[in-house]
């Protein structure tokens, strides 16, 4: 099921719902410049053991509204919140990967971990992103050739082999951002840190990464580690920046087992 929550005038936040009676809720915050269609490989496995997955674009991306501002981290975190009221969420798993692990921990900060059970941080840009080097690269890119920056974002990717089709399927999905929210994004990477939200985090928080990261160094995770009281940290041996596709069902079964 699919469908539109408001999150402030004139803008509409996509949410897929997948097996809304499902026993246990887990909510997926996709990385950028991707959406909700990253998390294929669990919404095939997981709502079928029993999970409500839900899976949300945020602004600027996917099939939701593409404002032209409100890509900062209180923003992003103030969607979530208004989309977990709207859906009357709770004691659910919240995961979040790459710049969604941040924004997951910036709501996880400015509103108490409201009504998050468990946190799973999967490679996270946190706590922080660009280098003010690679944020230059990837801003002139954007805004002279969008599609060439999005194919250069895809084959650092991955650490395991992508065939073509797979390949395609990926770069098409960064395509259905918007060009400026994509932009905007960057310079939120470079720009904004987390350092003062991990000691806030209370939850029982696992942290997922790969250990061939070429986008967020496997290193951030385990300051992450350190900075986050209560956390788990699970090196992915055989992954890069997508251990939710390069070992899904280790990815998956992990999910099972920690929600």
């Amino acid at each position: 099921m699919g469908y539109f929550v408001t999150v402030e005038t004139g803008v509409n936040l996509y949410v897929e719902d997948i097996n809304p009676k499902g026993s246990k809720t887990i909510v997926f915050l996709h990385g950028w410049p991707l959406n909700h269609k990253q998390f294929e490989y669990q919404f095939d496995i997981l709502p079928a053991r029993g999970y409500r997955c839900v899976g949300i674009d945020w602004r600027g991306f996917g099939k939701s509204d593409k404002p032209i501002d409100g890509y900062n981290y209180n923003r992003l975190a103030d969607d979530i919140r208004t989309i977990v009221g709207a859906l009357q969420l709770e004691n659910f798993t919240l995961v979040g990967h790459s710049t969604g692990g941040a924004i997951a921990i910036r709501y996880m900060s400015r509103y108490k971990g409201y009504g998050v059970g468990k946190l799973v941080l999967v490679d996270a840009a946190a706590p922080t992103g660009f280098t003010t080097e690679t944020a230059k690269q990837l801003l002139k890119e954007t805004l002279h050739d969008r599609p060439k920056m999005i194919q250069g974002v895809t084959d650092q990717f991955f650490f395991q082999y992508i065939t073509g089709p797979f390949s395609e399927w990926f770069f098409q999905m960064g395509l259905e951002a918007a060009g400026w929210s994509t932009a905007s994004v960057i310079e939120l990477l470079r720009d904004e840190t987390l350092e003062t939200d991990l000691t806030k985090i209370n939850t029982p928080t696992l942290l997922i990464h790969g250990i061939h990261d070429k986008v967020i160094p496997f290193a951030q995770a385990k300051e992450l580690h350190q900075k986050i009281k209560n956390s788990q940290l699970v090196p992915f041996q055989y992954s890069g920046h997508g251990p939710f596709w390069e070992e899904h069902d280790k990815f998956n079964q992990l999910l099972i087992q920690f929600s």
